[in-house]
């Protein structure tokens, strides 16, 4: 059967057209299309599998497989912007170091901007908003915002703020965090105005930095260490009786009262030397207390190590003063061994020979008994009293 196509305003059809044989197409649909069989099929044996549905396990291992690629692509991402971050921000502080400016490589992100003033609001609370806002151009470059803080900590102001977390770390201290710093500098600060140290002893520089406090923060020295070192340098020395002040500039003659200050907040001179020396400084004070005695440092170190103090000392050195002279008189007038001060500071501090001094001085006190009828001029005197710490 022939027909002629109408006309068909998609195809251009029109009714002059060539005429369709409808049968022909008709059995030509019906007819299934030969397909090329290929050359190593075999009858019977190749015949494609059915197709099976995944299972729900099947679909689940697949879906986390997915997730576990995707979170690994996500992590070496977030490493390659973080190194990137790094080595811009370490480009820029080499430029800065060397007298030139960051690179601006990006405009920073709203998000960027926002963090920024957090980061500023909460250096600014602790007064050091202009360390934050020094170091802008660089920690905007950051292209995280968990970046910032490493950012801040990489900048030349911030390291120099706080210089002293570098000396802790080489130590085997842990770094102080900002709060923990300031912290430890307001508290070393009050001690020293509490003892009326001059202010040069805590002055503040750029960004607040005091550089007096860097080596005892590097030391890691307490408030209660800081405090007793100079209750040691001014109410055992400075403020001290004259006298232990003297013995103090016999031992070490070029010490100033500023010597002094520095020497006991070093933190390199460990506080129990430094009670040391005021303590043998305090026993020859003792004895410059006293009218015709002597000192000297190999002395006072010596009788420090038999366990004399201050106050043993204080009242040893008044019983040898009050008893030394008679003592010496008597032992020339009979022909005896020198009884000087050196015997008598064997018996009352009980040092090296302390009998054999006991023996001097009680048998000068006999002649003179002897020689006067059982009386001596030493009976209520130091020299006749035979007692546990006294001649």
């Amino acid at each position: 059967m022939m027909t002629t196509a109408p006309y068909d305003p998609r195809s251009g059809n029109t009714p002059d057209a060539k005429p369709l044989d409808v049968a022909s197409m008709r059995y030509q649909a019906q007819v299934p299309k030969k397909t090329k069989t290929p050359s190593n099929f075999v009858y019977g044996q190749n015949i494609a599998p059915e197709y099976t549905e995944p299972t729900l396990g099947e679909l689940e291992a697949q879906s986390a497989g997915a997730a576990t690629a995707s979170t690994a692509a996500m992590t070496e991402g977030a490493a390659a912007a973080a190194a990137g971050d790094a080595a811009v921000i370490e480009g820029d502080a080499a430029a800065v170091a060397a007298g030139g400016k960051p690179l601006d490589f990006k405009k920073p992100s709203g998000e960027m901007i926002d963090a920024y003033q957090r980061l500023f609001d909460e250096f600014n609370a602790l007064g050091l908003g202009a360390l934050v806002e020094d170091g802008k151009d660089l920690l905007m470059k950051a292209t995280s915002i968990s970046a910032m803080p490493d950012a801040l900590r990489n900048t030349k102001a911030y390291m120099t703020r706080f210089s002293a977390n570098d000396d802790r770390i080489k130590a085997g201290l842990k770094a102080l965090t900002p709060a923990q710093y300031l912290d430890k500098e307001d508290a070393y600060q009050e001690i020293m105005r509490q003892y009326g140290l001059p202010a040069s002893y805590y002055k503040t520089g750029a960004f607040g930095k005091q550089e007096g406090f860097d080596k005892l923060l590097a030391n890691d020295v307490s408030a209660i260490e800081l405090k007793d070192r100079i209750s040691t340098a001014q109410n055992r020395v400075i403020n001290a009786n004259p006298e232990v002040t003297a013995a103090l500039k016999q031992f070490y003659p070029d010490i100033t009262n500023a010597d002094i200050l520095a020497y006991t907040l070093d933190p390199k001179n460990a506080i129990e030397n430094i009670k040391r020396k005021v303590t043998a400084a305090e026993i020859g004070g003792a004895a410059l207390s006293q009218t015709g005695l002597t000192t000297s440092l190999a002395r006072a170190e010596e009788l420090q190590k038999y366990g004399v103090d201050k106050a043993a000392a204080t009242a040893g050195y008044s019983t040898i003063g009050a008893g030394l002279q008679r003592g010496s008189e008597l032992a020339s007038i009979y022909g005896e061994s020198p009884y000087t001060q050196a015997t008598a500071e064997s018996e009352i501090f009980k040092l090296s020979g302390a009998q054999e001094a006991r023996k001097q001085r009680q048998k000068v006190t006999g002649l003179e008994k002897a020689t006067f009828g059982g009386q001596t001029g030493l009976t209520s005197g130091a020299l006749a009293r035979d007692r546990a710490g006294g001649i």
